[in-house]
């Protein structure tokens, strides 16, 4: 099993993505999926696989930020 971490995306140019996750921002494939700036999605093996709703997202952000 997987734990998949929602990221913001930020930025598009041409087929990539900047994705923002809070702690750092990474680049991801989007020729899976066309998701537009402010949208939230899933990565998986550096592609865009899902969106996620934002309220989703950022509730699962609230559970991985919180601090034990």
């Amino acid at each position: 099993m997987c734990l998949a971490v929602p990221g913001k995306v930020v930025k598009i140019e041409k087929n990539k993505a900047t994705i923002d996750y809070i702690t750092e921002k990474r680049t991801a494939e989007l020729s899976l999926l066309k998701p537009k700036v402010g949208d939230y999605v899933i990565v998986n093996s550096g592609f865009v696989i899902s969106k996620v709703p934002k309220k989703e997202a950022i509730e699962a952000l609230k559970l991985f930020m919180k601090k034990k």
